[in-house]
């Protein structure tokens, strides 16, 4: 029998009566600047046990941090390849390709198959741009000028890029950038447009890899179709 004005302890309460926090709750939704980095944080801090990631998986510091890192090493694991095989796996489209891959994974346009299609649709119209114009042996755009036949094989490459990928439904932004590198001139060789594709897949592996650590259903190879 308890003694008048006395308390008992409420769940939740330690034995010092000071209130216990409950381990933290997955993220749901986006994060609050958008994306998923906050769901990737907190699923790596829980898949290596890092309390402190977990707790802070929503600040913008961290996430920023995280970018930052996973930016790096994302084109430093390019850049050595391509010292070691001094083939070009390097190239500017790879930039908005990881950051999609990473800021918004669960997306469609960020799927194996949309990120693989989507840039190999614009290396071959690209090329195809080239053929079209007679400029498969010409000099790059920004080395020279830019010709009347450059500007046709520009705006060819775009178009058939952003259609094709409309029509396949497989939009992937990036691809956009990809199909300009081949029809300025800067990756013109088939044996270059193989290493860019090679590229491509290699950053695709990363971000499975990353995301399924981290707990993302990333997919195998296309995205999830949402419920009906």
């Amino acid at each position: 029998m308890t003694e008048r004005g006395s308390q008992e302890p409420g769940p939740g309460s330690g034995a010092g009566g000071t209130e216990e926090s409950g381990p933290s709750v997955r993220p749901q939704g986006p994060g609050p600047i958008g994306g998923d980095i906050a769901k990737i944080l907190y699923g790596l801090g829980e898949r290596f046990r890092i309390p402190a990631l977990s707790a802070r998986h929503d600040s913008t510091n961290v996430m920023g941090l995280f970018a930052l890192v996973n930016g790096v090493i994302s084109i430093a694991i390019m850049s050595a390849a391509a010292v070691v095989t001094g083939q070009a796996l390097i190239f500017p489209s790879l930039g908005p390709t990881a950051f999609l891959l990473f800021y918004t994974p669960t997306v469609p346009a960020a799927s194996p198959r949309n990120t693989i299609c989507g840039h190999a649709i614009g290396a071959a119209a690209g090329y195809l741009a080239l053929v079209v114009f007679g400029l498969t042996q010409a000099a790059p755009a920004l080395a020279t000028e830019v010709t009347w036949p450059r500007v046709g094989a520009a705006a060819m490459s775009l178009g058939l890029t952003s259609g094709l990928m409309v029509w396949l439904r497989v939009p992937h932004p990036p691809a956009g950038a990809t199909t300009l590198i081949v029809s300025l001139g800067i990756l013109t060789e088939p044996v270059e447009l193989l290493v860019l594709m090679l590229a491509v897949f290699l950053l695709v592996v990363q971000g499975y890899v990353i995301n399924h650590l981290a707990g993302i259903r990333y997919p195998l190879w296309a995205p999830s179709r949402p419920p009906s």
